[in-house]
């Protein structure tokens, strides 16, 4: 099973774990956060990610999800990466997460690819005379 580890600003990761678990019925399993404040030290937050990700590793690899592609959380996450085994994606939202979690009895390829389409396909302008939800 893919593992899951959010990195992004302040309790942002764990709100959406929450969320994600009222989505799913119940709280997934290997899935883990790490949130990034303003008074955190970037590079020793580094271990305990590097930390987090051996322990969601059950040898099927771990996709990591960060909010904004630039911002200190993304940039830590990002430091993780190792191609087919520790991927990453930005800009995470419910709508991905749940996406991933949905998914993640697939290779990781194939989680990162239904996660952006998640991503992606959840942002929608919606008008009163058109309500696809």
């Amino acid at each position: 099973m893919i593992g899951i580890l959010i990195v992004a600003h302040g309790a942002l990761g764990e709100c959406l774990i929450h969320c994600a678990s009222h989505v799913m019925g119940r709280r997934p399993l290997r899935v883990r956060q790490l949130g990034v404040t303003v008074h955190d030290d970037p590079e020793a937050l580094l271990p305990h990610a590097r930390d987090l990700i051996r322990d969601l590793d059950d040898g099927s690899g771990v996709l990591v999800l960060s909010d904004i592609c630039g911002a200190t959380p993304c940039n830590i996450a990002s430091r993780l990466i190792e191609p087919g085994r520790v991927e990453l994606l930005a800009g995470v939202s419910l709508p991905m997460l749940v996406r991933a979690l949905t998914y993640r009895e697939e290779p990781l390829a194939s989680v990162v690819e239904k996660a952006m389409t998640g991503g992606v396909n959840g942002v929608m302008h919606l008008s009163p005379s058109a309500r696809p939800c």
